[in-house]
């Protein structure tokens, strides 16, 4: 009986036309002799032999959950609403998911946990539930290459950080690990959801771990588009990089009123955290834009010349730049007079590929230059004093900027070509009271660490320990060249005759300064000693930079086991 009643609902669901198969009637009339025992039967299978199909499509297709699923992906899409999109335009910003657009390569972007949502229950959160909780996540492409992102969402909950929202973070930073692809960070976010307490606190935690986890394995970028404060300012900090749109985003540990309940100053939210404060004071952020479509913009540039991971070779980008090209004007940049300043700039931007240099953190210690540029189409990190700042002297933040750049190039195979004029660390009571010996490690240490290949020019001074320091051949630099303008001693002849020659007679001195001119303000005696490789004409710069970069491409380096070094943090 059991057997004939399924045949008899298969038969129904199967068959199109109200004409029941012949199975289906015999079914029924059998069934039909079996009063009591039909009886008993599921009263679907009565409906199913009395009625035709099409009362039966609920059944087939889920349409009351097609609706709401539809309802929640448009909710999803909108946010927190036409209103506070509206809001978000008036401030000058745009919302999360335009800012992915401009991002990612048309078409490109696939989400998830569009739907996904905050559990609180406690101060009416279960009444006030939006799909995708504050943030969108997921990946896309820039210029054809992977890419994972989050963007908070600053009209949902104000961007506020709850338990599942840093679940739907911590997601996309496991998938990126799991596949070797960069993440990068839009920050626009109030701070931790306060009504979650603790489950909110423990979501920020899950997020810096993985971001400890990350580093120096996938390159992230940080984005900040909006307010970042409390805990949330230490996952863009753990990040390689730091971008702020200027007049509308700033990042502090605490607010303005917070501040001034403890401290008395008055002190604007620009002043504390804008991205001027950051990317001129503290050293904080790397990039500021004017608005967020330079900063995707830009931020696309950026990751144009990263890696996905460290196991990965740098972009290469055909070009038609010949490394034979001689640029004769080099030779005519570095002055006569060792006082006399000039832009290390114009040297970087002769040597590289197309005259493109990308500068990383512009505003921030201008006494060394730090960036991207690629030679024969491969990226290189560059390093160089600034003659027009401090007379290009290494200080505390110089030391602390480079050095951070430099380890995060040997992180991810990136060669590093540093250009060298530098009188010397900055002398003073400020410099040492700010702890200039730990710090000026830092960058010594970053360069004797680094295992890439290390090609070194000296345009000018390299004088006393910062010529150790800035990838000396001391420090294992691959390839040491000077030009023939380059003067290497412990430092300049009139602070060595002074020292040489205290007391003596002043046409003595002239005369002492000139012999230590001309024993040492040149090249000859690190030549002859091997110290550099060779002394080289300006003009020759790239084409020789350009075929030592090509056979250290498979240069190899095995270093001691250990946990990790203890760099002079």
């Amino acid at each position: 009986l059991r057997e004939l009643a399924v045949c008899a609902l298969l038969a129904a669901f199967t068959v199109p036309t109200a004409k029941m198969s012949f199975l289906a009637r015999a079914s029924r009339s059998l069934l039909a002799t079996r009063s009591v025992a039909w009886n008993r039967v599921n009263p679907v299978f009565s409906r199913v032999l009395s009625s035709s199909t099409d009362d039966y499509k609920p059944y087939l297709r889920p349409e009351p959950f097609a609706n709401r699923w539809k309802e929640a992906e448009e909710k999803a899409q909108l946010g927190g609403g036409e209103r506070r999109i509206q809001k978000q335009h008036d401030s000058g910003k745009l919302t999360a998911r335009q800012r992915i657009e401009l991002l990612f390569d048309e078409g490109s972007f696939r989400e998830y946990d569009s739907l996904k949502a905050h559990r609180c229950i406690d101060f009416g959160m279960s009444k006030n539930v939006m799909p995708g909780d504050g943030v969108v996540t997921g990946w896309g492409t820039i210029n054809g290459r992977l890419a994972f992102v989050f963007s908070q969402d600053f009209t949902v909950f104000g961007g506020s950080l709850s338990e599942t929202h840093a679940q739907k973070i911590c997601k996309i930073m496991d998938k990126a690990m799991d596949v070797g692809a960069p993440v990068i960070g839009l920050n626009d976010s109030g701070g931790a959801r306060i009504q979650e307490g603790v489950d909110s606190l423990g979501g920020y935690a899950e997020v810096f771990y993985r971001n400890v986890a990350a580093s120096g394995v996938i390159p992230q970028l940080s984005v900040i588009m909006g307010p970042c404060a409390g805990g949330a300012v230490y996952s863009p900090a753990i990040t390689d990089f730091v971008t702020m749109v200027r007049d509308t985003s700033q990042m502090y540990i605490t607010g303005p009123k917070v501040v001034k309940s403890v401290t008395h100053e008055e002190v604007t939210s620009e002043q504390l955290g804008g991205a001027k404060t950051h990317t001129v004071k503290s050293g904080v952020a790397h990039f500021a834009f004017e608005d967020d479509v330079e900063a995707m913009r830009m931020t696309r540039r950026l990751f144009d010349f990263l890696p996905l991971n460290n196991t990965s070779e740098p972009p290469l980008r055909p070009t038609s730049d010949s490394r034979e090209r001689e640029e004769l004007s080099l030779g005519r940049i570095v002055p006569s007079d060792t006082n006399v300043p000039y832009d290390m700039h114009e040297i970087i931007e002769k040597v590289v590929d197309d005259h493109d240099f990308m500068e990383v953190m512009p505003d921030y210690a201008k006494n060394i230059l730090i960036g991207f540029a690629r030679m024969e189409g491969r990226t290189v990190g560059v390093v160089g004093n600034q003659p027009t700042e401090l007379a290009g002297c290494l200080d505390i933040n110089a030391s602390v900027k480079a050095a951070r750049f430099v380890r995060f190039c040997d992180a991810f195979n990136i060669p590093l070509m540093t250009f060298v004029d530098v009188p010397g660390f900055l002398p003073g009571t400020s410099q040492e009271y700010g702890g200039i010996i730990r710090h000026g490690a830092k960058l010594l240490y970053a360069y004797a660490e680094a295992t890439v290949p290390k090609v070194t020019v000296i345009t000018r001074k390299a004088y006393g320990g910062a010529y150790d320091v800035m990838s000396s051949k001391h420090l294992r630099g691959d390839a040491n060249f000077s030009w023939p303008s380059g003067e290497i001693a412990v430092m300049g002849a009139s602070g060595a005759v002074e020292i040489l020659y205290r007391g003596a007679s002043a046409a003595e001195q002239a005369q002492a300064v000139k012999e230590y001119e001309d024993t040492f303000a040149n090249p000859m005696r690190a030549a002859e000693r091997g110290y550099i490789d060779a002394v080289i004409e300006p003009q020759q710069t790239r084409r020789i930079l350009c075929e030592e970069l090509e056979i250290l491409r498979s240069k190899d380096v095995a270093r001691p086991e250990r946990k990790h070094g203890n760099i002079p943090l």
